[in-house]
């Protein structure tokens, strides 16, 4: 496949996209896990549209159910009123999220999720039985990504992403990059839960009384680079919230329904947060919406007539769409009926075993995740973990590899992420298993003497 370079004057303006130096896709249609271009190519869609899609493009049910809400209205604001078929979606994410969470307030990204938040946490502070308005901070983990929004961004300790912004950001508290992979020295990985819980133990313990919440990505956090955290570190950080009066807010944009193996990451050490954020898969990946939930003593604290003016000072115009709550039903529906997320550890065992090949090349550091998200870390040095230098572009170069070899991925730096649907089957796994690997080999080559599986091969096309 050739790649045109981007016009200067490209009327389309592409986020996280360097507009003078990229590779021009452009989709015309999608049918299951695969993507068809204008030139007529079919892409694996090995990162599932941005880590969103569920069941699939153009799934029969959820089309039919987009339609269906089409035929009856297209949008109503949720600012005073409301549709009908987002009251049922709210109703179904009471019954389906962990715990006693039961009360959405709809979004139309991630991002906004987060940002609905971080306000409904410091709004709580001031209205609640017992008001502590000296709550303003927010305690976020290192290389933390909640978001492109001001205070998301705010939250985020990704340099790439966020230096650029500090002038008109706020700045929390910073906790650790709780990493099983670059653990300190003096940390074997059985110690490594404890050792992150004391460091955030210590850091309530100093702080508690200023902070308003702590946020945190569950069990991996996606665009630091499929960091994934020690078993236990989850349920601790509650714990420790509970016991300094802290709330919990927790982003599953990226983990929730389905993608780590449980409905929601918190399911896994059973965990109910006071504030959840979720979006991307809620609508299985069909229609913008995001959603900020929270539990009744959150809630309750936005409870008085009128005249107090205590609701909460936030509201988007497209806010719980009625044909993403469609979608979104739909998609709930169908993750229901076919029982979906009992699949997911299989697959992602297959998927592993397949990439598990790499640990033997030179420049693969670690694969990791959790479910059916993956990231292989691409370092320089194996023994010393040390990285590329960034102007080498290795993750970017070996995700063009594996377009040229039909799958569509796309890198965090150099950690290569496999994101595929959840009902890929094992035949499209083994396509993007397959990809991965040789792009990987076939961009960093080793001698010609070096076993088999480090070989590179050319693509098919």
């Amino acid at each position: 496949m050739n790649f045109p370079s981007a016009s200067h004057s490209a009327p389309h303006w592409r986020g996280f996209t360097p507009m003078a130096d990229f590779d021009e896709l452009v989709v015309r249609e999608g049918q299951g896990c695969w993507l068809t271009t204008t030139d007529g190519h079919r892409l694996l869609d090995g990162i599932s549209s941005l880590w969103c899609n569920v069941h699939g493009h153009r799934h029969p049910k959820i089309d039919a159910a987009v339609i269906e809400q089409l035929g009856r209205v297209a949008h109503v604001t949720t600012l005073g009123m409301s549709g009908e078929t987002t009251e049922i979606l709210a109703q179904r994410l009471a019954q389906i999220t962990p715990g006693d969470l039961a009360h959405t307030f709809f979004s139309s990204d991630g991002s906004s999720a987060v940002e609905a938040a971080l306000k409904m946490a410091f709004q709580y502070w001031r209205q609640c039985s017992e008001p502590q308005p000296e709550k303003t901070q927010y305690l976020a983990l290192g290389s933390a990504y909640h978001g492109d929004t001001t205070g998301a961004v705010s939250l985020g300790g990704i340099k790439y992403f966020h230096q650029l912004f500090a002038p008109i950001l706020f700045s929390p508290l910073r906790g650790p990059v709780p990493c099983t992979y670059r653990l300190p020295a003096e940390v074997s990985s059985e110690s490594a839960c404890d050792f992150y819980t004391q460091q955030f133990d210590a850091i309530l313990r100093q702080h508690h009384s200023t902070i308003a919440a702590v946020v945190m990505e569950p069990l991996v956090q996606g665009a630091a680079g499929m960091i994934t955290h020690p078993v236990g570190l989850l349920a601790n950080i509650r714990r420790l919230c509970d016991q300094y009066n802290v709330l919990m807010i927790v982003d599953e944009v990226a983990t929730g329904f389905g993608r780590t193996g449980k409905l929601f990451a918190c399911e896994h050490e059973n965990v109910t947060p006071d504030i959840l954020c979720v979006g991307k898969g809620l609508t299985g990946g069909y229609l913008p919406m995001a959603a900020t939930i929270a539990r009744p003593h959150v809630f309750d604290a936005f409870l008085a007539p009128a005249t107090e003016s205590r609701q909460f000072y936030h509201g988007h115009t497209f806010g719980g769409n009625p044909l993403a709550a469609a979608a979104a039903i739909a998609s709930i529906d169908l993750i229901e009926e076919t029982d979906l997320i009992s699949t997911v550890d299989r697959k992602a065992k297959h998927l592993r075993d397949r990439l598990s090949v790499l640990g033997v090349h030179p420049n693969v550091g670690d694969i990791r995740g959790r479910g059916l998200m993956v990231g292989i870390e691409i370092v320089a040095d194996k023994t010393t973990k040390a990285t590329f230098d960034s102007a080498d572009q290795v993750g970017r170069k070996i995700c063009q590899a594996a377009v040229q070899r039909g799958v569509w991925i796309r890198p965090l730096s150099d950690v290569i992420v496999a994101m595929p649907p959840l009902v890929a089957t094992d035949d499209e796994l083994d396509i993007l298993a397959d990809a991965i690997i040789d792009s990987i080999r076939c961009s960093l080559p080793v001698t010609k003497t070096a076993p088999e599986a480090l070989q590179c091969s050319s693509p098919s096309r």
